[in-house]
């Protein structure tokens, strides 16, 4: 939210939880133009928590506070959003709808305990929408979909429902039907299934309840069959579906009980339409959150160990249990400092209370494992941008620390006396690689500064420093994750570039050679005097780097073969023809000479390496290139293009086969030189729609083509 807007915001205080009974936390998910912001706005200018709701397109929304998400207009981070309905507090967590902002939606996923879907009545849901929910289903998490968009001239609920069905199952049932208005458009209410009643939102939120029309019985008489056999199919009482077969009328407070078991349990997921603009169907959703979704109480814990890794028992849902919580978004206020969004999970969480701050499991991301004591002097209940403090903050609910020095995406905050260290959620792997380059010596400065707050608040992102290239990258989720990350840079006030990633190559000698090396200096001051002779094989692939002794006679004292030694493999790591480190040789040293004054350590060193150059001119030296074994998952109807595209990319294909993790997807691996992916995220995302994925892994290296070795060797200068 706009830091000019918070008038919206209600002056009333935050409710404080004192219960985990009392809290619902729901993950709001779904694609981009669904209308899930849109959505949380309304619902929190239903519930009277901001005097008016916001647009997305003008940046006026409660979760739309990140600078970068108004400049793209694109929601582009968690946030979260409480509300208050009949007593019960929901922590409205709104997601990113792009995947490159998949790590804020695992964040989201790891403070929920449900789930509900946007889907749009117009333009249907996409393929990471369809994978989300197969993965909240692999771990039981409850889910529910909201049809939104309703006010669109071409919304079909009929047909979005159908998509539902189709892509999340038949347990997908609506609880209510659209009512149109006499245009045959507008939708003006809701037609209720379990009870049998209208909902005319003709005259405004909330709407008024009545009897149905003749017209509106057919269809109620025919979705509300299908609704009660899917609710009885769920039901623990086993005579009910006998009985409803029989012809009796089961009570609807039975149905609604049955109902709210089920959606707890994860067995069956509710529809309901709604417009956000006109507030249709808005308090039936709230009804839905509040009644149906389960409690902290209800929903499993993540596993924790001691900060040493050893075993502890299982955590409960307890606010007098010990104090284990979790950093699940960590951000940088430019008025506030470091703003932490924390699930606490047991115990209770309260203002000047000593923890302790562990974070480990990210370091090869740029997250090194740390510890620390810290005090949490203030504890506040976040919406959007603005912090409300409370005094307390129990188990099961969503609060906002401030002002902690260490606390990092993903850390565990816990008890002081007992520190303890929850089990990390799956972040997947950044595969866009992007080169940064800062335009003067003042920029390195503070695009470090600013490197380490965004590692600090965002896991998805891993920066390398490559010593080879001598290039900083960053790599990322996809451009829009880059978009943003430089976008942050630069209002930090770094000026940037960017250039292409290169990949680190190596080179090796293809055929045996000999080489001498003479240096040779004694005129004017210290003399220098090492010659060696040297006789050079390739090896194996992996083999690195072998040094045989073979003098004889006292050639060269003793004590200098390990200069020679080290004077071969400094060159080697430094390279010959392109800069890259030479690897998979043999060395024997056969023969040399020595002075019994000017014969050093450094000098010879400096032999060593010159016999390994002079070896290097007489033999052809090959560039090889690291070549990585893919997993690309894609929908069946993509396999072709995807292989035509591999063969394109040098790629072998090794086979495919049938997802295990969904239907109608496939699962190709293939070995592609590691140069051909730099940008295979972005050109596979725009061959299958942005429903492809993959993961890589390095194989091997292998001899570069010629062509390509040459323009590598132009493009690469050797550090002599």
């Amino acid at each position: 939210m706009a830091r000019g807007d918070k008038e919206k915001v209600s002056q009333a205080p935050a409710q404080v939880a004192e219960q985990p009974s009392d809290v619902r936390n729901v993950v709001v998910v779904g694609h981009a133009g669904s209308g899930k912001t849109t959505l949380v706005e309304a619902l929190l200018a239903a519930t009277q928590t901001i005097s008016r709701a916001g647009t997305v397109t003008e940046g006026t929304t409660v979760t739309d506070h990140d600078p970068a998400a108004v400049k793209q207009q694109r929601s582009v981070a968690l946030a979260c959003a409480p509300l208050t309905h009949q007593g019960v507090k929901v922590n409205l967590l709104d997601t990113p709808g792009y995947a490159d902002f998949v790590g804020e939606l695992r964040a989201g996923l790891r403070a929920a305990d449900a789930a509900l879907f946007v889907v749009s009545a117009w333009d249907g849901m996409d393929a990471a929408t369809a994978t989300l929910w197969e993965e909240c289903a692999a771990v039981g998490m409850p889910r529910a979909v909201a049809i939104t968009r309703l006010d669109h001239p071409r919304a079909d609920f009929d047909e979005a429902l159908a998509l539902c069905q189709r892509v999340f199952g038949e347990e997908v049932q609506p609880l209510y039907l659209p009512m149109h208005g006499d245009d045959g458009q507008s939708v003006e209410g809701l037609i209720g299934l379990i009870s049998q009643q209208v909902y005319d939102y003709s005259n405004g939120y909330p709407p008024q309840v009545r009897q149905p029309d003749a017209e509106h019985l057919p269809a109620i008489e025919e979705s509300r069959g299908e609704l009660i056999e899917g609710i009885i199919a769920e039901s623990e009482d086993e005579t009910l579906m006998d009985r409803y077969l029989a012809g009796e009328v089961i009570d609807a407070q039975v149905l609604i009980d049955d109902l709210e078991k089920a959606v707890a349990r994860g067995h069956f997921h509710p529809a309901v339409p709604v417009c956000a603009e006109t507030g249709v169907g808005l308090d039936a959703l709230l009804e839905l959150l509040t009644r149906a979704f389960p409690t902290p109480l209800e929903h499993p814990l993540p596993a924790v160990t001691a900060i040493d890794g050893s075993p502890r028992d299982a955590l409960e849902c307890d606010p007098n249990g010990p104090l284990v919580a979790e950093v699940v978004k960590t951000t940088i206020d430019p008025y506030v400092g470091r703003v932490s969004l924390v699930r606490v999970f047991s115990g209770t969480l309260r203002p000047d209370t000593p923890v302790h701050i562990s974070g480990h499991g990210l370091a090869e991301r740029g997250h090194p494992d740390h510890d620390a004591d810290e005090r949490v002097l203030h504890v506040y209940s976040p919406l959007g941008a603005n912090l409300r403090e409370v005094n307390m903050c129990v188990a099961g609910d969503i609060c906002a620390v401030t002002k902690s020095t260490a606390a990092e995406t993903g850390d565990t905050i816990s008890g002081k006396d007992r520190p303890l260290l929850m089990a990390p959620w799956q972040m997947p792997e950044p595969l866009l690689p992007v080169a940064v380059v800062p335009k003067t010596r003042s920029d390195e400065d503070a695009l470090a500064k600013n490197l380490a707050k965004l590692v600090a608040g965002d896991p998805t992102l891993r920066l390398e420093r490559n010593p080879e290239t001598h290039q900083l990258v960053l790599w990322c989720m996809g451009e829009a994750h880059a978009d943003v990350v430089l976008d942050r840079l630069r209002a930090g006030g770094v000026e940037l570039s960017t250039e292409p990633a290169k990949v680190a190559l190596r080179e090796a000698f293809a055929a045996p050679a000999a080489g001498q090396g003479r240096h040779v200096k004694q005129s004017g001051g210290h003399g220098q005097y090492a010659v060696c002779s040297i006789q050079l094989e390739p090896l194996p692939r992996g083999t690195g780097i072998e040094f045989v002794d073979k003098i004889v006679g006292g050639a060269i004292p003793h004590n200098y073969i390990p200069s020679v030694e080290k004077g071969v493999r400094a060159q080697a790591e430094k390279g010959i023809v392109a800069g890259y480190p030479v690897v998979d040789f043999r060395v024997t040293l056969v023969d040399g000479k020595a002075h019994s004054v000017d014969s050093s350590d450094a000098a010879f060193q400096t032999a060593g390496s010159m016999a390994l150059k002079d070896a290097a001119e007489k033999a052809q030296i090959t560039l090889l290139e690291p070549v990585d074994e893919v997993v690309i998952t894609v929908p069946d109807s993509a396999v072709g293009a995807v292989m035509s595209d591999l063969s394109g990319r040098r790629g072998r294909v090794l086979g495919s086969e049938s997802d295990p993790g969904g239907a109608d997807r496939t699962q190709v691996r293939a070995e592609v030189p590691a140069v051909e992916l730099l940008r295979y995220l972005v050109d596979l995302r725009s061959m299958t729609a942005g429903a492809g994925t993959f993961t890589r892994e390095f194989a091997r290296y292998e001899p570069m083509p010629g062509h390509l070795a040459d323009q590598a060797r132009k493009e690469h200068t050797p550090t002599r």
